[in-house]
């Protein structure tokens, strides 16, 4: 008689462990972030910039708190080629009178004339963007009629800044206009140090106000 053929068992799989599968995910996802580095860095500091590009407004307002003259050096080369005729720069009180006419100054020793400006003091307790806005707005624009501004801030506070002029100030259209920085660029900002205070104090302030702190 024939033996029935004897059955071999099968060797069960071995299951993957999950906290290895956990592991090689998380690793894999590291080496993708690593190769795209440069990118994901260039997203990040992006994500704060806000160029609306020039137009035709009532007048340019430049925001206090630059300490290199690229802010009110944009401004007045738009108000230079025609998308206003008026540029607001305004500031804090600092040792000597105010920031603002200190900024006006620098630009009239560059080479624009001092009627182009128009100083506005900011009093204490005018302290953040938000605070600022309000101000600005219904002391000066809302007097005046003005109801459409290009906004020339730092590059890297452009859309904080944009952000809280419009919700701040609703009725008016807030075109943002980003002024070149010597420490940030979008592309780049990770190559130095002082980029990489910029980057990260304007990310701390952008979060803080989206907590509502």
């Amino acid at each position: 008689m024939r033996q029935a053929p004897q059955l071999t068992a099968r060797r069960p799989k071995r299951a993957i462990p999950r906290g290895g599968l956990l592991l090689g995910i998380f690793l894999l996802l590291l080496a993708l972030c690593y190769l795209l580095r440069t990118t994901l860095l260039t997203a990040a500091g992006s994500v704060l910039v806000e160029n609306d590009r020039p137009q035709k407004a009532d007048c340019i307002l430049v925001l206090g708190g630059d300490d290199f003259g690229q802010r009110i050096l944009k401004a007045a080369e738009l108000a230079k080629a025609g998308y206003a005729s008026i540029v607001f720069v305004d500031g804090p009180v600092s040792l000597i009178g105010h920031e603002s006419d200190t900024t006006i100054q620098y630009a009239v020793q560059q080479g624009f004339p001092a009627k182009m400006f128009r100083a506005i003091w900011l009093p204490p307790g005018v302290d953040s963007t938000s605070t600022e806005a309000q101000y600005v707005a219904n002391n000066i624009f809302r007097p005046k009629g003005i109801k459409a501004v290009l906004l020339v801030t730092s590059n890297y506070h452009t859309r904080r800044a944009a952000h809280f002029f419009r919700k701040e100030v609703p009725w008016l259209k807030v075109i943002a206009v980003p002024a070149p920085d010597p420490f940030f660029r979008a592309d780049g900002w990770w190559k130095t140090r002082n980029g990489k205070k910029t980057f990260l104090l304007e990310w701390t302030k952008t979060i803080s106000e989206w907590w509502g702190a």
